[in-house]
């Protein structure tokens, strides 16, 4: 009967990271809107802050989807393909997305028009990367 009041490790897990989906997309609005306003401190500031929380969610993701696979039975072959297609799927918009914070949270980075075009590219990839794992991946993941 206790145990129903605690959640398993894997809903612990989703809800954190649905919760770090919610404020990394919260600051790329916040870069964006600063951007827009010539707020370049601001939005650089806030690009720092996202970098941080966006490569402490990757790699907590990623380590925490590996143990699943390589823990996974017979009864978590769903979890496991769901795992092998999100990192198969997701290695390009990482290595963008990771390349792009490194090069525009330097002090000496500018800015530029160059930056908010892949920055927003990189914004919608991010939205529709989270959509399907929250609808996915995650699901699976409490359900199991």
């Amino acid at each position: 009967m206790f145990l129903s009041f605690f959640s398993s490790k894997n809903q612990k897990l989703v809800k954190q990271w649905t919760k770090e989906h919610k404020e990394i997309l919260e600051l790329t609005t916040k870069v964006s809107d600063a951007y827009k306003n010539n707020k370049y401190y601001t939005a650089k500031k806030t690009l720092k802050e996202l970098r941080k929380i966006t490569l402490r969610h990757l790699m907590t993701e990623d380590n925490e989807l590996y143990k699943l696979t390589q823990s996974s039975g017979e009864s978590n072959i769903e979890i496991e393909s769901f795992v092998n297609e999100f990192n198969e799927s997701f290695q390009d918009t990482k290595a963008a997305l990771i390349h792009l914070l490194k090069e525009y949270t330097t002090d000496k980075a500018v800015l530029d028009g160059k930056f908010f075009k892949s920055f927003n590219i990189l914004v919608l990839r991010l939205r529709k990367r989270f959509v399907y794992e929250e609808e996915n991946l995650y699901k699976s993941l409490v359900d199991s």
